[in-house]
C-alpha cells in the first residue's frame, strides 16, 4: 500500500522519544530525553511547542485530571505544561545516580509503567521496570535490564510487550497481563531482532493487535503480527527511529520520533532527530489510556 513519510517537526533532537497521542486535545506529546525538552505537536496547525523541564525526561503520559505525569532522571513527577507547576512523586533510584528513566507508557486501566537504564559509562544490566498506580503506589516489577524499551499493550490490555535494546539482547518480549492487578506473567521472547536490520527501540500497537517496532540503526519500522511474523517493513529517511505512535483525529497517522547522535556519516540524513508522520497506511491505532492519578 502506498504511503507518504513527512518530517513534521524539524527539531534535530539529540534523543527524540516518548511519543504519546492525546485524543482529547488532538495533539502529540514527545520528548528530547537528553535535552530535558517536552514537545507538544499539533498536526493540524503544524505548531510544535517546546517546554524545558530542566533534567532528562524519559517518557510521559497524559493525566486524566489534567497535565502530565513524567518519568525523569530524578523519578516520577506531575507537571502542568500550562503553568509550569510540578510535583515530585517518587524517586525509586536515588541510590543509583548513573541511572535515568527511559521508555514507558500506560496500560489500558490507567497505570503508568516506566523503565530505567544506566546512562553513560560502561553499560550494565542495571535497569528496572516500575508501575505507578493511580493511588501513587509504586511497584518495582523486574530488574536486570540493560536498556528498557518498547513498552506497549495489546488492544484488549491482556498482553504486555517490552524490549531490551542492548546489542547483547536486542529482543522483544511478551507477557500475559492481569488487567485487574496490573501484574505481568512470565515474559517470553516474542521477536529476536537479529532477524532484521534494526535493534528494538520504542513500540506501539495498532487496532488489529500488531506490534510496531522502531528499528534503531536499521533505517526501518516493522509491523509484527501477534504470532511474531514481520508482516510489513517500512524504509525510513533516518537511521535511528526511536518511537512509533498512531495519532490524528482518526488515529490513522503513524508518527515516529528519531535521534541525531552517533549517526552513520556515509549516508545523508539531514532531518535525523526530527518528528515524522506516515500517512496512507490504511491502518489505525488504539486510543492511549490516560494516567488515572
Amino acid at each position: 500500500m502506498a504511503h507518504d513519510i513527512t518530517c513534521v517537526a524539524p527539531t534535530r533532537s539529540r534523543l527524540g522519544e516518548g511519543a504519546v497521542w492525546d485524543h482529547r486535545a488532538n495533539c502529540l506529546w514527545w520528548v528530547d530525553i537528553l535535552a530535558g525538552l517536552i514537545h507538544r505537536h499539533d498536526p493540524e496547525t503544524g505548531e510544535n511547542l517546546s517546554l524545558d523541564f530542566g533534567e532528562p525526561v524519559g517518557c510521559l503520559a497524559v493525566r486524566d485530571r489534567g497535565g502530565l505525569v513524567l518519568a525523569a532522571r530524578s523519578g516520577f513527577w506531575f507537571f502542568d505544561p500550562e503553568t509550569g507547576a510540578r510535583q515530585h512523586i517518587h524517586d525509586p533510584e536515588a541510590h543509583l545516580p548513573d541511572n535515568r528513566f527511559n521508555d514507558g507508557g500506560t496500560d489500558m486501566q490507567g497505570r503508568f509503567w516506566a523503565g530505567t537504564m544506566k546512562d553513560g559509562g560502561d553499560p550494565e544490566a542495571a535497569g528496572t521496570f516500575y508501575r505507578l498506580d493511580p493511588d501513587l503506589t509504586l511497584t518495582a516489577w523486574r530488574d536486570g535490564f540493560w536498556t528498557t524499551n518498547g513498552l506497549a499493550f495489546s488492544p484488549d490490555g491482556q498482553r504486555m510487550y517490552f524490549s531490551d535494546s542492548n546489542p547483547r539482547v536486542r529482543t522483544i518480549f511478551a507477557a500475559d497481563y492481569d488487567i485487574e492487578s496490573g501484574t505481568p506473567g512470565t515474559p517470553q521472547p516474542f521477536f529476536d531482532t537479529r532477524a532484521v536490520a534494526g535493534r528494538p527501540d520504542g513500540g506501539t500497537v495498532d487496532a488489529e493487535g500488531h506490534y510496531w517496532q522502531a528499528g534503531i540503526e536499521g533505517w526501518q519500522l516493522y509491523r509484527i503480527a501477534p504470532d511474531g511474523r514481520v508482516v510489513m517493513t517500512i524504509d525510513l529517511p533516518v537511521e535511528k527511529p526511536t518511537k512509533p505512535q498512531f495519532g490524528g483525529r482518526n488515529l490513522d497517522i503513524l508518527f515516529f520520533t528519531s535521534l541525531s547522535l552517533g549517526l552513520d556519516q556515509t549516508r545523508p540524513q539531514p532531518e535525523a532527530g526530527s518528528l515524522f508522520a506516515i500517512t496512507g497506511l490504511g491502518l489505525r491505532g488504539v486510543p492511549q489510556a490516560r494516567f488515572g492519578g
